[in-house]
């Protein structure tokens, strides 16, 4: 499996490190052990004590810092300080095309691959879990639920998947949604089993019962 995905990534994708000044950008690592048959990915669960995104599962890395020359050093330098891979351990395979998230940062996500066997560590100040999974749990696609997300263009959907107790969703998922699709052929579409979640929906209600309890004061 994973030697297929290096020649789809080398084919398909180069290593753009993207040089100069990304003010409003951010860069992830999607790590990926080195096995042959069975390669998972390095998610994170980010710490509960934080104000934006606490408590979910995100891919190592952040925003671009003034000191970073390239959107590949911060994907390196933010995954060394989160989850203690040194960047000299990642064999860079390949740069996926760039996504924004709801609140408008645009992600750069860059593929690498990792030793099976590593010593890392939690930042206690960043995350409050580290866990693999693999690649194969994704492509079953054994999935909790879809999730429809508004945007002024329209909606896009992306899966969400429970795993350990951890739960896979939002912006995380569609990323991996997306690699999948492009460099493993998955095949992952909205049409599943699995129940629908419209967030539109979803923050009306929210909305509505918050106007009603002001109203009651």
């Amino acid at each position: 499996m994973l030697s297929q995905l290096r020649d789809n990534l080398q084919t398909g994708s180069t290593i753009d490190e993207k040089r100069g000044q990304f003010p409003k950008h951010a860069a992830v690592l999607i790590a990926l052990t080195d096995n042959e048959l069975s390669p998972s990915v390095i998610l994170t669960r980010r710490a509960d004590h934080l104000n934006n995104h606490s408590g979910e599962v995100a891919l190592p890395g952040g925003k671009w810092e003034d000191q970073d020359e390239s959107l590949l050093v911060t994907a390196l330098r933010e995954t060394h300080e989160e989850i203690g891979l040194a960047p000299d351990l990642v064999d860079v395979v390949g740069t996926l095309p760039s996504a924004h998230t709801w609140q408008g940062v645009e992600v750069t996500p860059y593929v690498g691959v990792v030793p099976e066997e590593l010593d890392l560590t939690v930042n206690r100040n960043e995350l409050d879990a580290i866990f693999n999974v693999p690649l194969q749990f994704f492509l079953d696609d054994v999935r909790s639920r879809t999730d429809i997300f508004p945007r002024t263009n329209g909606e896009v959907w992306s899966p969400a998947y429970d795993f350990d107790g951890y739960e896979i969703w939002g912006f995380t998922a569609r990323l991996m949604l997306n690699f999948l699709n492009e460099h493993m052929g998955a095949g992952l579409s909205r049409v599943n089993a699995a129940r629908e979640k419209d967030w539109a929906k979803e923050v009306a209600y929210v909305e509505s019962r918050r106007k009603a309890m002001q109203n009651r004061r």
